[in-house]
């Protein structure tokens, strides 16, 4: 025999189940469109459908205008917390006397900010940390054999995203 709190708990995840189904796809498109980022995008969506989950389990009503006004809060904050990221490279750049970045500096940033986050760390933790592929291993929770194959597919989509700056002639 089920029980109230049983019956209760089946209709609220055959009610988020629903609701996830059908505005899903339209959530992700929304933040894609105004992120550029296909990664950063189903991230977002993710946190924005975690969210709803728990609002529907306190009882609270969620729709869809709800979880397009939370799409859009956290992709606010998405963006500061990148113009943020970006001001404390400039300023690190800046204290460590380095050259102001050249043309083919902001490409490559540029590339690396297209990237999905999995390949824009293994690459960092690579070339920017210096750290061996053990050691990217431990970083990363997972073998060395496995940092060297997540290293060769980051790599290969680098080269697919990395627009080559023109040289003046």
């Amino acid at each position: 025999m089920q029980t109230l709190k049983t019956r209760s708990d089946g209709d609220l995840a055959a009610r988020f189940t629903a609701l996830y189904t059908r505005e899903h796809p339209r959530v992700c498109a929304y933040v894609h469109r105004r992120s550029g980022d296909r990664g950063a995008a189903e991230e977002l969506t993710a946190e924005v459908f975690r969210t709803a989950w728990e609002r529907m389990t306190d009882g609270q009503d969620v729709g869809t205008g709800w979880l397009f006004v939370t799409a859009r809060n956290l992709l606010s904050n998405h963006h500061r917390s990148m113009a943020r990221l970006s001001e404390i490279h400039r300023a690190v750049a800046e204290t460590m006397g380095r050259a102001p970045a050249s043309d083919r500096d902001d490409a490559v940033l540029d590339a690396l900010d297209r990237l999905p986050a999995a390949h824009r760390e293994v690459l960092l933790l690579s070339y920017w940390d210096g750290l061996s592929a053990a050691e990217a291993g431990a970083v990363l929770r997972c073998s060395t054999s496995a940092v060297w194959v997540r290293l060769h597919r980051a790599r290969k989509a680098f080269r697919a995203v990395y627009d080559l700056p023109q040289e003046p002639v």
